[in-house]
């Protein structure tokens, strides 16, 4: 009996082209071989873009469903692939002090629920990015396609990922700089439910200067987003922890958030990503500065 692995499909495709598996398994140097395999000259399996050797018969192996990805969900993933193969993504990680953050929302929760609104940390991180976007102008604009100009925007246009059945989508904060943190509380629970419910426009969700996904609400210590093109950077955020810190010899414990910056080395360097971040995370350990 062959000692060459290969599902029932591939056996027979074999038998229709009349190719001998123990041969061919012999020439490609394998033992298990799937249908890619039975042309006369195989491609190679590592060819840049290429991904017709990801085609398995995965039921040989066990039982199997299939579950078909909405058209959104296909764009989606054609984008994100693309953008993670072209651009040098690097991740900068660092975390921000949130007690004031937490002070305030338990301080105005009464004046929230009067507004009919839930202030979140969220909004305060839309405010604190629309700011930090002001001082470093490199981080808000885009790479022109040929890679020779940089597009800089004079405006503020903060995207939010939210999490929805059909798929990641992203709507967009218009002018999150000239916007209050009432407002910006307001937009953020208005769009996550019209994205959630696939009531979202078309042109609510393009022209972001940068992207934020936020984590938090589920969990994890950190992670590292794609940046989503022709964006040059994106910011996650994940779960509040506490973490000891100290004052000479007296410990503090202190509330911090997670904080992961993905960005696109063509146009950004480390050191600039660092003080992006260093002048973020002030932002956020001091909210009052941002509302006055």
């Amino acid at each position: 009996m062959s000692d060459v692995i290969a599902s029932p499909s591939t056996r027979r495709k074999a038998l229709e082209k009349g190719v001998d598996l123990d041969s061919r398994a012999k020439e490609l140097g394998r033992t298990t071989l799937g249908p890619e395999d039975l042309s006369a000259a195989p491609a190679p399996r590592t060819s840049a873009g290429d991904t017709s050797y990801w085609d398995v018969d995965h039921s040989a192996f066990g039982p199997v469903s299939e579950e078909p990805m909405s058209r959104f969900a296909q764009v989606a993933a054609r984008n994100l692939g693309a953008a993670n193969a072209l651009i040098p993504q690097v991740t900068h990680h660092d975390r921000a002090d949130v007690t004031a953050i937490e002070s305030l929302r338990k301080a105005w929760r009464a004046e929230a629920e009067g507004r009919g609104i839930k202030l979140t940390a969220l909004a305060f991180h839309v405010m604190a990015l629309a700011r930090t976007l002001r001082d470093f102008p490199r981080f808000n604009a885009s790479l022109a396609p040929d890679g020779k100009t940089l597009i800089l925007k004079d405006y503020i246009h903060i995207g939010i990922a939210v999490d929805t059945p059909h798929g990641l989508m992203v709507p967009v904060i218009r002018n999150a700089d000239h916007k209050g943190l009432w407002q910006i509380s307001a937009e953020i629970a208005d769009l996550a439910a019209r994205a959630k419910a696939r009531k979202i426009a078309p042109d609510e969700m393009g022209g972001a200067s940068m992207t934020i996904s936020n984590l938090g609400g589920i969990g994890g210590l950190g992670f590292t987003p794609i940046v989503n093109p022709p964006e040059l950077a994106i910011l996650g955020i994940t779960r509040t922890e506490t973490v000891t810190l100290w004052d000479n010899d007296t410990p503090r414990p202190v509330p911090m958030v997670p904080l992961d910056l993905s960005y696109d080395h063509r146009v950004i360097n480390g050191a600039e990503a660092a003080r992006f971040m260093a002048r973020y995370a002030k932002s956020i350990a001091s909210p009052q500065q941002m509302i006055v």
